[in-house]
């Protein structure tokens, strides 16, 4: 896949945000390596304004890409897209104004409105600035479209995958897939709040579009072998729960006799625990994406870290 352009974020003593063409006037923001709260957002200018796709986690790395966006031009209007209700997607919402308007699924807003500002408390050494809940103004069940400029954006909830409300932007003239944390790229998927079933369906249904080019949630703009990637991770996870949850493992047993090999170079690998209580979840029956104790699982996570909480570099 050839990428036209890089540019860097405004500078602020680091250099891990940077605005990538991948289509004419659509463009990724890109903060790497893109472990736990180090999301990458997208930019699609029009003549009349631009949809901006997430606004990360923190104040000062959503101040940045406001600045990026603000550089590059197109018209005066701004909206915004939130992929899911995580914050670190949506707690720089209030940082593009209060005449933007924030899109997302239906269920994202009951879920942002729930959760608040929980993800700062897991890690609170994170300096996390003004973060506020932004709830978006407009949802949407199944799918929207919007037009910026003479471009189609087509909205689409795929969840429950990483979470019940999953949102992917799909540009189909310049077949550029936002993926949202449906597709993770150098990272380990994560699966805890949404479905593994669900998420292979999900990544099925992502495949079919044949996309050129997909800017994941997290890591690097990468094409379709993301979703290949992702795919062989999370079949992996369903078949080893099945064995492990038949020999009477418990989840996190389960991922600390699991053989990593194969998917030991990706990030945040202690998020297999948190893999395999959705898989187990899902073999014991229920809705998808039924809530579960996310603390006490996150709190088996560090517990696999040998007692060292997950790397936040947010």
């Amino acid at each position: 896949m050839s990428v036209p352009s890089v540019v860097p974020a405004p500078a602020t003593g680091e250099a891990d945000g940077a605005l990538t063409e991948v289509a004419d006037g659509v463009f990724a923001y890109t903060q790497l390596p893109g472990g736990w709260c180090v999301s990458n957002a997208g930019v699609v200018v029009g003549s009349d304004g631009v949809l901006v796709i997430d606004t990360l986690a923190t104040e000062r790395r959503a101040r940045r890409l406001r600045a990026a966006v603000d550089g590059i031009g197109g018209g005066p209007g701004r909206l915004v897209v939130n992929t899911h209700h995580h914050g670190d997607h949506n707690f720089g919402n209030h940082v593009f104004g209060p005449g933007a308007t924030v899109v997302a699924h239906e269920l994202a807003r009951t879920e942002m409105a729930d959760t608040g500002l929980a993800l700062t408390g897991l890690w609170p050494d994170v300096d996390w600035g003004d973060v506020r809940v932004t709830l978006p103004a407009v949802t949407f069940a199944d799918r929207l479209t919007v037009h910026v400029g003479d471009r189609r954006a087509e909205l689409v909830h795929v969840g429950p995958a990483h979470t019940t409300n999953d949102v992917v932007v799909w540009l189909p003239d310049e077949r550029v897939l936002f993926a949202g944390d449906v597709v993770l790229s150098g990272a380990a998927p994560f699966n805890l709040m949404g479905s593994v079933s669900g998420a292979l369906t999900a990544l099925e249904r992502l495949r079919k579009l044949e996309p050129r080019t997909v800017v994941c949630g997290h890591g690097p703009v990468t094409g379709p072998q993301a979703i290949e990637d992702n795919i062989a991770y999370l079949r992996w996870v369903r078949d080893l729960a099945a064995t492990a949850h038949a020999e009477g493992l418990t989840p996190l047993a389960a991922a600390r006799s699991a053989d990593l090999a194969p998917f030991a170079h990706l990030l945040d690998g202690e998020r297999i625990v948190g893999n395999l209580h959705r898989a187990y979840a899902e073999i014991a029956g229920g809705p998808p994406g039924r809530p579960l104790d996310v603390v006490a699982i996150f709190g088996e996570m560090v517990a696999y870290n040998d007692g060292r909480l997950p790397t936040c570099r947010a």
